[in-house]
């Protein structure tokens, strides 16, 4: 398993060179977790696609939503939907490096969104994810601007 972070690991490194811009959040060609609406996961309990006409600009990024009670909802309160970590992988970031994610690894832990890499390292991540989530804490400050 952590062989397989490892290689993640390189490869979220090869992405970043090719996509070199500092950005506090991951994204795809400047959109935001993939185009999955991330106020889906609050309200729906799940991973939902977003649509592309409903859609919000912040925090260097564009956002997709399915519809527009969270287009609108995320309006009102951007930083309370948005993923941890600018949606980079939590687990990742709790080893002090940044890696993309996959919008179907996510949980909700005290009210706020994580992604993870894919959804074996998101098994590791539950393990201890209150660990990690105190270390990701402390180190995303120090890595958010890093490419």
């Amino acid at each position: 398993m952590k062989k397989m972070f490892v290689l993640a690991a390189f490869a979220a490194l090869a992405f970043g060179a090719v996509h070199a811009q500092k950005a506090e959040i991951f994204n795809d060609k400047g959109v935001a977790v993939h185009g999955y609406d991330v106020v889906a996961y609050f309200t729906k309990g799940k991973p939902v696609k977003g649509d592309s006409k409903l859609s919000f600009s912040w925090n260097n990024a564009t956002w997709y939503f399915a519809d527009q009670q969270d287009l609108d909802l995320f309006k009102a309160n951007p930083a309370k939907y948005a993923p941890q970590y600018g949606g980079y992988c939590a687990y990742g970031v709790s080893e002090n490096h940044k890696a993309p994610t996959k919008p179907e690894a996510w949980s909700i832990v005290n009210g706020k969104l994580y992604l993870n890499y894919n959804t074996d390292v998101q098994a590791d991540w539950k393990k201890e994810q209150d660990k990690r989530i105190l270390t990701a804490d402390k180190l995303w400050t120090a890595i958010k601007d890093k490419e």
